[in-house]
């Protein structure tokens, strides 16, 4: 599917050609493992153990169940791949396709991964902690949750993207958005009986935008998580990790040394690699283009 931004009331393609794909790692990993997870369950729940189908077994520890209820901590990992039929599981791949594939060629698989797994874990506490204060809890499968956070950064980060409802009607990405939050709040609230969990998708949405507004601020989890590797190193107990004798390493006046001003090139590649974090990569111009191939061609 291809689908155009708004520019300057100007709309343009994203190229499929040099660093952008329509099938990133981690969105290729999520769909493959999910529609993988989804046919084994159907195929092993067919069977028996000792007269009890596998599908009672399957559907006891892998489902989000409230606390007191059957819960168990691995299933806040676990209900992200499980899915109530065929539909409930193409509808939120195909979103997550679609919001998610260009936030991973944005962001990075690593980054994206860790927003998409942090979404989902918010929505299984909301659905854990606030749901029950609504709505008679019971069972949650699904990734709607984390789906829900990566459709909230896509509105937040690209809030004019036109939008196709049904392929038809456009709509700016911020008010697709403000409108099915809309609903899933009212749902939600009004306590709607429809076995949808409303509040496991808002979770998801607020856990993602809390994310962003940090981020905005300075601060990212996956930064966190660098520096806390880089202090075993850098930290005053770098002798507990590491085997080697300090005493034996001659200091180099390398980094002293080393004009600290970049290559023309190299600022002209910060520059690229800036207006690619901020527009994505189909805003550059051919020339640019050219430019990154170079740069990388001399990395590899």
């Amino acid at each position: 599917m291809s689908y155009y931004r708004y520019s300057n009331s100007s709309y343009y393609k994203p190229s499929s050609i040099g660093g952008f794909k329509f099938f990133p790692p981690i969105i290729k990993t999520l769909l493959i493992s999910n529609v993988a997870i989804f046919f084994l369950t159907s195929f092993f729940g067919l069977f028996r153990i000792e007269g009890v189908p596998l599908s009672v077994l399957i559907d006891t520890i892998l489902p989000l169940y409230p606390i007191g209820s059957g819960f168990y901590l691995w299933q806040l990992f676990t209900y992200m791949f499980m899915h109530g039929g065929f539909m409930h599981l193409f509808f939120n791949m195909f979103a997550l396709w679609m919001f998610g594939m260009e936030l991973e060629n944005q962001w990075g698989s690593k980054k994206f991964f860790l927003y998409y797994m942090i979404c989902g874990l918010g929505a299984g506490f909301s659905n854990l902690f606030i749901a029950p204060l609504f709505t008679a809890g019971g069972p949650t499968v699904g990734a709607s949750g984390a789906v829900y956070g990566v459709l909230i950064a896509f509105g937040i980060l690209f809030p004019d993207r036109p939008i196709f409802v049904y392929f038809l009607l456009p709509i700016r990405a911020k008010f697709f958005v403000l409108f099915y939050i809309g609903v899933e709040i009212y749902a939600g609230i009004t306590g709607t009986a429809d076995g949808i969990a409303h509040f496991a998708h808002l979770g998801g949405a607020a856990v993602g935008f809390v994310y962003l507004i940090f981020e905005r601020y300075g601060f990212s989890i996956d930064r966190l998580l660098h520096k806390r590797r880089m202090s075993y190193v850098a930290g005053g107990s770098e002798n507990e990790y590491v085997s080697y004798n300090r005493t034996n390493i001659s200091d180099t006046s390398y980094f002293e040394n080393r004009d600290e001003r970049k290559s023309d090139t190299e600022q002209r590649v910060d520059d690229i690699l800036d207006k690619i974090n901020q527009y994505g990569y189909q805003s550059l111009t051919e020339e640019e283009k050219k430019i990154l191939f170079e740069a990388r061609k001399k990395l590899n």
